[in-house]
């Protein structure tokens, strides 16, 4: 190659040197771009609601929750990943964004765009008018532990709990997906046991669901019993319909602390005494048990099942469809069917009352045999009269006399008057069930061997309770089940014994041992006989959730007389 001349090298520099420089063109502005113009804690505010409620902001934060399909929550939770450092303010916030913004997924981080809205006692973005993905982030789970002053401060954060929990209630499991989950132990009734404090119960307590808005979804949580426990658990706490819940991000494994007893824990004694709330056993279809023919005999397999798991030699009933002998009659025929012909024999009541329902009484006439009539009382106070006959073991000996009840239920309460609910935790009702109270301590005076038995729908520091012990009775299960396991009832989380037996000073002597069988009160009721919303691979013919409360059963031991 020629190199060129030096006149050539002249020219160009003198060219480039007259050249005016280009301006760099700018990039277009990108949704990204555009900054957040407030802090998450800031819509969140100190105070239980927004102080920015109707404003139109910007926020930024990190996806730690996805629940945008129309089944679900609609939304997404998202977390500042730089907070303001005020324990009293969240740093997390719900965007209720549907589909429209099905791309944001868990660990995305975005800029939302939206108002600032206090949904029904939920902080929230909604509408959401822009969700913009700039990137990927992270926030770690706070540790939070029960109890909990309150909750409002972690709002729609993501939270792990280190601590051991344990299921106290899942009534709602099957149709809503939720668990109510408790710190230190399963949470028991105010007025059953000395020492529950209220306020603390509720500190303790946590909801957890399922992130759906589906009722009887298809896709059902883990089956559990009360009892059972989890620890580790993680998700984002939302809010909805009054309380705080917890919405899993992750498998939610609890662990079987509470395994089914297959069978009531072994009495000793050469009489054995059950009490069983059967929940509306009635023949008659469509009324207050089985809708139809197929959940009648569903029903009935479960009731049997649990008649026969308990093997007692009496057993007093409640809840049996008030029609004369035919309800009894039908659920001995198929217990015998089961058991063997003759085995068990039911008594007629002598004034079942008018109500829906009666008690009833079966035994063993192999084993007991009737001393006198059966008796009842016409005493205006009993709405389902109690029904009292006195047996011995077959071939003589010391007599005791069964008293089964089913006091006034705590529902349908009265808007005034001494009946209403008193805010005592006692419920509606509770006069007259002190009333009842009295009327069977008279009935119970000179008959051998009392035991006052039954659904009392009273738990073991009522009114009711007390006045039948101040009345020389003793309640068997106070005094031989553990306190941990004396319980034979759930509601709304909280669980109790409405379901009691109480003897006489001289039968106590006999007394050697009682138990509650947990197959019911423990179990989702997803599993019971009903065929409108439970998925049909799940009934069993056992036992389990046979009814809503758990049966009793005592030993005796009884001198004289044989077998």
């Amino acid at each position: 190659m020629r190199a060129l001349p030096l006149a050539a090298f002249a020219v160009a520099a003198t060219f480039t040197a007259g050249l005016t420089a280009i301006p760099a063109v700018a990039a277009p502005a990108g949704p990204c771009d555009t900054p957040a113009d407030r802090q998450i804690a800031e819509v969140q505010g100190a105070g239980a609601e927004t102080p920015l409620a109707g404003q139109t902001v910007r926020v930024e934060g990190v996806v730690t929750g996805d629940f945008q399909r129309g089944d679900q929550l609609s939304g997404f939770f998202l977390q500042d990943p730089t907070p303001d450092g005020d324990p009293a303010t969240s740093d997390g916030l719900f965007a209720y964004a549907r589909d429209s913004f099905k791309d944001v997924k868990a660990g995305d981080r975005v800029l939302v765009t939206g108002r600032a809205v206090e949904y029904q006692g939920w902080t929230e973005l909604s509408p959401v008018t822009a969700v913009d993905v700039c990137g990927s982030g992270s926030v770690a789970p706070q540790r939070h532990r029960l109890p909990a002053d309150g909750l409002e401060p972690v709002e729609n954060t993501l939270l792990t709990f280190p601590q051991p929990l344990t299921v106290s209630e899942h009534y709602n499991l099957g149709r809503f997906g939720e668990v109510t989950l408790s710190s230190g132990g399963r949470l028991f009734q105010p007025t059953d046991r000395p020492g529950v404090d209220p306020a603390l119960n509720e500190r303790r307590s946590l909801l957890v669901d399922d992130g759906s808005s589906r009722q009887n979804p298809d896709t059902l949580p883990p089956l559990v019993r009360a009892g059972d426990t989890i620890t580790g658990l993680t998700g984002v706490l939302g809010y909805g319909f009054g309380e705080y819940r917890l919405q899993p991000t992750g498998p939610v494994a609890y662990r079987p602390a509470n395994p089914r007893p297959a069978r009531p824990f072994p009495v000793r004694g050469n009489v054995k005494v059950a009490s069983f709330n059967t929940l509306n056993w009635f023949t008659t279809l469509g009324s207050r048990g089985a809708t139809d023919a197929a959940e009648q005999q569903r029903q009935l397999a479960k009731l049997v099942a649990a008649l026969k798991g308990l093997d007692a030699d009496a057993v007093g009933l409640m809840e049996v469809e008030n029609n004369g002998q035919t309800a009894l009659r039908a659920l001995v025929d198929a217990l015998n069917a089961e058991v063997g012909a003759g085995t068990y024999a039911a008594l007629t009541h002598p004034y079942p009352g008018t109500d829906a329902i009666q008690v009833g009484l079966i035994y063993k006439p192999g084993k007991l045999t009737p001393v006198g009539k059966t008796a009842s009382s016409e005493d205006a106070v009993f709405s389902r009269p109690p029904l009292i006959q006195t047996f011995r073991r077959t071939g003589g000996g010391q007599p005791f006399t069964m008293i089964v009840n089913h006091l006034k239920s705590k529902g349908s309460c009265p808007t005034g008057g001494p009946d209403a609910d008193q805010g005592d935790g006692q419920g509606c009702w509770n006069p007259t069930r002190v009333r009842q109270s009295q009327a069977l301590l008279g009935l119970a005076a000179g008959l051998p061997g009392p035991i006052v038995l039954g659904d009392l729908n009273a738990y073991g520091e009522e009114d009711p309770i007390d006045t039948l012990e101040a009345g020389g009775l003793t309640s068997v299960t106070k005094k031989f089940v553990p306190a941990s396991r004396r319980y034979s009832y759930v509601f709304e989380g909280l669980a109790g014994e409405l379901d009691h037996m109480l003897v006489g000073k001289q039968l106590l002597k006999r007394v050697t041992s009682a138990a509650i069988w947990h197959v019911n009160a423990d179990e989702p009721r997803i599993l019971d006989y009903n065929t409108e919303f439970n998925p049909p691979g799940l009934y069993r013919p056992d036992a389990f959730r046979s009814s809503d409360h758990d049966p009793i059963v005592i030993g005796l031991t009884l001198p004289g007389g044989r077998g």
